[in-house]
């Protein structure tokens, strides 16, 4: 088999029988995730049970950009046979009882490239299900087909459909819609008056009103994170679904905006399951172009970048990974604007975590136009020469309280430039990256300026978090980090040198930037630390140094330019190595260390306190990786580092990768289940390892 063929199939990588589907806890913790393209998402768990506010088949954003309710939150089906009847679905309810335990009939479970089929058996009875959403429109589809098992009586489908209307950070209790809830042909309009409607149509069956209210789902991951655990939902009605043996059958739910709910058409998205050449029943045309759209993302990486060509099926999966952070922002300058989600579900789009991430998201995976428009969305918001650390959403104020965002943006078109040779873009850009450095130099918001003497950065004042380790509790700025800290000043002179390049490539004078640069790498060995064991974390503090051992001195190594010696960079990565290193990410914070929290858990203080004091970050693997492949030289080790990532798909955010992990072993995943720097960083790695 060639390698385009072998690249042309979907990942199959992710799968799992009755040795994880039999057992709850198991199945309830591997998650699976799908996305739109335009900031709407469907969740839920292996098992089929709701375990947070942010489980359900359509969340999608009422209030663009990112203003995204919960619409459709269950679809319970339940096989009939005659008098017979197996549930199919799970629910937990808040005194503590599971009914009913569908998940007992549950044979396996896998993703299809992105999209999650299950399989349940009954006896000699097979039945297929399948989910998936239309690419940016805000539209989800159930397929369900009969593999085996059909007897001289017609099996049928019988679909309990429950609604709700609520911000997807929330849960529903006191308040509750009252939507009209109407038949019209083979669809059920829930109609919010004045707001929007949900549609969804039954393919191979009918479907019925009936307005209940189902209360008391119970949500045991909320109330690990110290959050409300109660949510109730309105089954708006039922679907009655025939199931020919070998055929297909669903429904498809749909949003419409606006007073006025229009009549219903045939558009191709939502046509009847449909007959293939051979006469067999086949889902809707969305789902072979939501795959023919997954072949063309891995296929458009491997051209890209050789790297991808022999790529293990992980790191294929990662690629596809991808493509749900990226998401359409329109502006009234940009209107094919587009940004980076930083992370599901409760995450938007972040400035820091977007250029961190817009290398792997969008230069690994061979899409620089998505790059593009991400660089110029963004600069519309540069201002005083930062940019918004919390992008706004439409009628908002950025909020710039972030030191590093705008130095990773520098950063960000130095990837681009180096990727596309676009110097068309980067001229109209200059200007915007110059008022980055001037404001540095001569002194922005929250303190952040040059210190002419040594030319380090130093930011900072009470009550602001302004680095990446950004936990805040009310008034309590876990890691304040006043002064002078080390990742600042590597990304510092980094962007630097991006500028004496730049300037040179435009046929401007870059002496400024060299000699700025010079400065900086100069007064960069005032962190080498006494003992040799790599660097400091802060310098000229309220207690001056910072001799804590935490990750922030990898970025010295492993950005594009480093201020720092080869044998010096060696001590760095040992250092990382020895004491923070771990399977999944570096460690924030070294054990042993007085303020080391091993366990990522509790409420909201408990786990904002240990967010940045120990606990692991993936998106530092892939620096570490690089960091180690800059000072030995070898690939294969470095992309070792990366390896154990591949275990990780398996668990948490199905295909994906966490936010963060514990500490301590054995480095359970914590935070979001998706996270957009962790999977760019890894792939940025995996491609730049060799190059």
């Amino acid at each position: 088999m060639t390698i385009a063929k072998t690249l042309s199939q979907l990942p199959q990588s992710i799968r799992f029988g009755r040795e994880i589907c039999g057992q709850l806890d198991q199945a309830e913790r591997r998650e699976w995730w799908l996305t739109n393209g335009r900031g709407a998402y469907a969740s839920g768990t292996v098992a089929g049970t709701l375990t947070r506010r942010y489980h359900g088949l359509l969340i999608a954003p009422l209030s663009p950009p990112l203003g995204r309710f919960l619409v459709f939150a269950k679809a319970d089906a339940t096989l009939l046979d005659g008098d017979r009847t197996w549930p199919l679905f799970t629910n937990r309810w808040s005194d503590g009882t599971l009914s009913p335990r569908g998940d007992r009939h549950l044979e396996s479970f896998r993703l299809d490239g992105r999209l999650p089929v299950w399989q349940f058996a009954i006896g000699n009875r097979r039945l297929e299900q399948r989910l998936w959403m239309d690419q940016g429109t805000d539209q989800v589809h159930l397929a369900w087909r009969l593999l085996s098992g059909g007897g001289e009586r017609p099996l049928r489908l019988q679909v309990d459909l429950l609604v709700n209307a609520r911000d997807h950070h929330g849960v529903t209790d006191g308040d509750r819609i009252q939507p009209d809830c109407r038949v019209a042909g083979d669809r059920l309009r829930v109609v919010h008056a004045d707001w929007f409607a949900l549609e969804i149509q039954a393919h191979g069956g009918g479907i019925r009103a009936d307005p209940v209210w189902i209360e008391n789902f119970d949500l045991p991951v909320e109330r690990e994170r110290g959050l409300e655990d109660r949510d109730n939902h309105l089954r708006a009605g039922v679907a009655l679904l025939d199931l020919p043996l070998g055929e297909w059958v669903g429904l498809s739910a749909e949003i419409n905006r606006g007073t006025d709910i229009p009549p219903v058409d045939e558009r191709d998205t939502a046509l009847p399951f449909h007959r293939d050449g051979w006469g067999r029943i086949r889902p809707p045309r969305s789902h072979d172009r939501q795959q023919t759209r997954d072949r063309q993302l891995l296929e458009q990486a491997r051209t890209a970048h050789p790297a991808f060509a022999d790529a293990p099926d992980w790191i294929r999966q990662l690629i596809l990974a991808a493509d749900a952070f990226l998401f359409a922002r329109p502006l009234a300058e940009v209107p094919d604007g587009e940004s980076a989600i930083a992370g599901y579900p409760w995450f938007g789009d972040w400035g820091r975590d977007t250029m961190i991430a817009l290398p792997g998201l969008a230069l690994a995976t061979g899409r620089p136009a998505s790059a593009r428009r991400i660089l110029l969305t963004f600069a519309r918001f540069v201002d005083a020469g930062m940019l918004p650390n919390c992008f706004p959403g439409a009628g908002e104020t950025p909020a710039y309280n972030s030191v590093d965002a705008a130095l990773w943006y520098l950063d960000a078109w130095r990837a681009y430039v180096e990727a596309t040779e676009d110097t068309a873009s980067l001229t109209a850009a200059f200007p915007v990256l110059e008022s980055i450095v001037d404001a540095y130099c001569a002194g922005t918001r929250h303190g952040i300026r040059m210190d002419p003497t040594d030319g380090l950065i130093q930011a900072g004042e009470p009550g602001i978090q302004l680095t990446w380790m950004d936990a805040k509790v009310d008034d309590w700025v876990v890691t304040p980090r006043i002064g002078k800290p080390v990742e600042i000043n590597a990304l510092w002179y980094n962007a630097l040198i991006v500028m004496r390049d730049f300037a040179a490539r435009l046929g401007r004078d870059p002496s400024r930037y060299a000699e700025l640069a010079e400065r900086v790498a100069a007064g960069f060995q005032r962190y080498l630390r006494a003992d040799g064991e790599g660097l400091l974390d802060l310098l000229d503090g309220p207690a001056g140094a910072d001799a804590s051992v935490r990750p922030n001195q990898i970025l010295a190594v492993s950005l594009h330019a480093s201020p720092l010696a080869r044998a010096d960079q060696a001590r760095v990565v040992d250092g990382c190595g020895q004491i923070l290193l771990t399977s999944y990410g570096l460690r924030s914070l070294a054990p042993g260390e007085p303020e080391y929290r091993g366990r990522y858990r509790g409420g909201i203080r408990e786990r904002d306190g240990a967010y940045h004091q120990g606990t692991v970050w993936c998106w530092l693997l892939g620096h570490y990786a690089l960091a180690e492949y800059r000072v030995t030289g070898d690939a294969n080790l470095a992309r070792s580092r990366l390896t154990p990532l591949s275990d990780h798909l398996r668990d948490a955010g199905l295909g994906s990768l966490s936010e963060i992990f514990d500490g301590d072993p054995p480095h359970q995943p914590r935070g979001a289940p998706l996270q957009a720097w962790s999977v760019a960083c890894t792939l940025d790695a995996w491609r730049r390892i060799g190059d």
